[in-house]
């Protein structure tokens, strides 16, 4: 047995001493807290101040480019705007061109995952450089054949012709995440599923997809996101007004020689942000919870 040597710097009957991890830390490492935390703050006010200019701008009737308090709150920018010409429509339409690109994109994404997570090919590899190779290609590259494409085909200023480009631009990014996702589920349920008779497709829909709905979430929000706040791709191919979303119309703002009406600026710009934030919460909310998996795979 090992002897156990009494602790000669208390009395029997004292309480032991806490150890004090404070008093262990080197001063580089306290250095190196300090540094982080300033930059980590320096960060901080960096995203700050433009949402704090936003928020008191909208609220003031002679907002400027500086940051100041409203000399009187007014609601008169918020009024201004809300009519269906400078803010409804475009809302409208960025609605419609995100969440059709989103809807799109996760469901050719998902049918695009499950070979490539399930089955054993030989072109799989290639295939998966492939799609990040296409991640990577600038869109400001491929938009004069584009242009060409749709002059060809006459979809110009067409909102369901930019949807179909924007889910196949947001693709190779949505396959790559949903394979990743798809990959953590167990083939073991899938198997039991097709003992009792289900087809592949069967299994898919009522087994990986749901047990993947938070990963399926992320991706749904990240292409809905990503169409919402794409500003070159609409801006080439619709050019009437009534079919221009948000991300354009914001441009109505801008004035001649330089001159913008900040305060309704930065109430649209409240306004705009205002639907992601809801979507955000509402689909983390329907997306249930990855627990789901770990009681399906139990025993």
């Amino acid at each position: 047995m090992t002897a156990v040597t009494p602790d000669v710097t208390r009395a029997p009957g004292d309480a032991p001493r806490p150890l004090r991890t404070g008093a262990l830390a080197s001063p580089r490492a306290r250095n190196s807290k300090i540094a982080s935390s300033l930059i980590l703050l320096l960060i901080g006010v960096a995203f700050v101040i433009p949402l704090g200019w936003i928020l008191l701008a909208a609220f003031d009737s002679a907002a400027t480019v500086s940051v100041k308090l409203p000399t009187s709150v007014t609601l008169d920018n918020f009024t201004e705007i809300m009519n269906v010409d400078t803010t409804f429509r475009p809302l409208w339409n960025s609605f419609l061109l995100s969440m059709g690109t989103a809807v799109i994109t996760v469901i050719c994404s998902v049918l695009a995952a499950y070979p490539l997570s399930r089955y054993q090919m030989r072109w799989r590899k290639p295939f998966m450089y492939g799609i990040l190779f296409g991640t990577c290609l600038p869109i400001t590259a491929m938009m004069v054949p584009v242009y060409a494409l749709f002059v060809a085909f006459g979809l110009l200023d067409s909102l369901w012709g930019t949807v179909l480009f924007l889910a196949a631009t947001s693709l190779p990014m949505a396959i790559w995440m949903t394979k990743n996702f798809m990959d953590s589920i167990p083939i073991s349920l899938e198997e039991a599923a097709w003992v009792d008779g289900a087809s592949a497709m069967t299994a898919l829909w009522r087994i990986v997809v749901p047990l993947m709905r938070p990963g399926i979430a992320v991706v749904f929000i990240f292409v809905f996101t990503q169409a919402w706040g794409n500003f070159f791709v609409p801006f080439v191919l619709l050019f009437s007004e009534n079919s221009q979303p948000a991300a354009v119309a914001i441009f109505s703002f801008f004035g001649t020689y330089g001159t913008v009406s900040y305060g309704r600026l930065a109430a649209f710009s409240i306004l705009y942000s205002v639907p992601v934030l809801f979507l955000y919460l509402l689909v983390q909310r329907l997306s249930g919870s990855s627990f789901a998996m770990a009681g399906a795979v139990k025993g």
